[in-house]
């Protein structure tokens, strides 16, 4: 593994101004309320939830276009429900994250059960890596522990947070769920983990307006969407081996599920293979639609002709 691409801590030491204590003080009380049983923080998380909701107006007006998009055949009283659901979700993201950070092995490992991990396994056998291609779906700090556990070097790639701090302590978090981190927009680097036999997590499902960009449909809506996976696939080689976190409705844990390695992947199309991983991300959002991140504009940045459903008005 090259060393340069592991993450080397910063002193938080560094992190002492006032502007910082607020945050300081959240993540202090997020690591006492993970020492509670799972059910319990939950049932916090989904409380939280109800406070976002009323909190951050912007963002539920987002999802709130998101969810009319993407489910046009829902009533509005049922597609408020689903955004009452969503924001819930939300609020017991931060428990998942806080056990991604602090919980011990032995307590992720007792909540995460694996579907087809042997198609990842079998994958790696090849000797080319492997292209773990999913979504933004809550509980993927949190499994992606598990999946380290069962997996000998996992790497994902990571897009810097704008405040300092927060990027440092998602930093730390994900050396416990990830061996290796990538920066986003570094192919090469990518490239070369994958050459040494490593999976690496791949989530191409938020819009995208730079190179290898394509408009294609998501939930039957145009989107713009990365469609770089193509010819990453085509120079690494790698197979490309879907993975889908799901959070149980029962509130015993989580579900991981691997589906085979993608068959004539790449296809030589970009917009064809787009069009397939939407296809793929979308069949796992309708399981548990709740626990998809529809608070980022997915439809924004669209080419003229196209209307912007986020503009105000």
């Amino acid at each position: 593994m090259n060393a340069s691409q592991q993450h080397s801590p910063e002193s938080l030491a560094r992190f002492w101004q006032p502007r910082y204590w607020p945050l300081w003080l959240g993540v202090a009380t997020l690591r006492a309320l993970v020492m509670l049983p799972f059910r319990v923080q939950l049932r916090i998380g989904a409380l939280l939830g109800r406070l976002l909701f009323l909190v951050m107006p912007e963002r539920r007006r987002i999802a709130a276009v998101n969810l009319r998009l993407c489910f046009p055949e829902l009533s509005e009283a049922e597609r408020h429900g689903l955004l009452r659901r969503h924001f819930a979700s939300l609020g017991i993201g931060f428990f998942e994250l806080g056990n991604a950070w602090w919980a011990s092995d032995e307590r992720i490992a007792s909540l995460v059960r694996f579907e087809g991990l042997d198609h990842l396994t079998t994958a790696l056998g090849a000797g080319r890596g492997a292209l773990v291609l999913s979504g933004h779906f809550s509980g993927s700090e949190l499994t992606g522990r598990a999946v380290c556990l069962m997996v000998p070097t996992i790497g994902a790639l990571y897009r810097p947070n704008r405040n300092a701090l927060i990027d440092e302590l998602l930093r730390r978090a994900r050396s416990r769920a990830t061996q290796l981190t990538i920066p986003k927009d570094n192919v090469r680097s990518l490239l070369r983990a994958l050459k040494q036999g490593i999976a690496v997590w791949y989530a191409p499902d938020q819009s995208y307006r730079r190179q290898h960009s394509v408009l294609v449909p998501f939930f039957g809506e145009p989107a713009m969407t990365n469609g770089a996976l193509t010819p990453i696939a085509r120079l690494s080689n790698s197979p490309v081996v879907p993975y889908f976190p799901r959070r149980l409705a029962d509130g015993s844990g989580y579900q991981v599920k691997f589906l085979p390695a993608l068959e004539n992947f790449p296809s030589g199309d970009t917009a064809v293979d787009a069009s397939r991983i939407n296809a793929l991300i979308e069949a796992h959002i309708r399981e548990a639609p709740e626990q998809y991140y529809w608070v980022h504009r997915r439809f924004k940045g669209r080419p003229a002709g196209y209307p912007d459903p986020y503009a105000s008005g």
